[in-house]
């Protein structure tokens, strides 16, 4: 199915078609949504200059074949700000929550001379989809000062 829309589009517009008058560089597009489970409950730090930081997982699953065969992928979350605040004091595990954000990798090199790297998903807006006592979904964004999320 996949091939046949790729075709019908390239069909329609052939690459020649999306030339952008000359232009050689063609935008790009870096965003992550997720919805799944939390894996932990989220870990709070905050940077040297006091930025507040959680770090949790989050588990998605897949149905593969007559949909008896599970496959679960585990994300790295990191969130920033209020944003960290509000997911450290509400968020829980086994949550379900929708994650909004971008994917960023990391390095860092271990003695002697191992690079190391990391890939996680920077949260910019998260939307809590259940909670313990059945009231509506809340949603925190990235430079929201409100009070609490529900």
């Amino acid at each position: 199915m996949p091939f046949e829309v790729a075709a019908v589009f390239f069909a329609q517009f052939p690459p020649a078609s999306l030339d952008m008058q000359g232009e050689t560089n063609m935008g790009t597009l870096n965003k992550v949504m997720l919805i799944g489970r939390l894996g932990r409950d989220p870990d709070e730090r905050s940077t040297a200059n006091g930025t507040r930081v959680s770090n949790f997982s989050v588990a998605t699953d897949t149905f593969r074949g007559n949909g008896v065969d599970k496959i679960t992928e585990w994300h790295r979350i990191v969130v920033f700000g209020k944003i960290a605040e509000v997911c450290n004091q509400y968020l829980r595990k086994g949550q379900l929550v929708f994650i909004e954000g971008s994917l960023q990798t990391r390095s860092w090199e271990k003695p002697p001379g191992e690079k190391h790297y990391m890939t996680e998903v920077v949260g910019s807006r998260i939307t809590f989809l259940e909670r313990k006592n059945g009231e509506s979904h809340a949603t925190v964004a990235a430079g929201e000062e409100s009070g609490e999320p529900f």
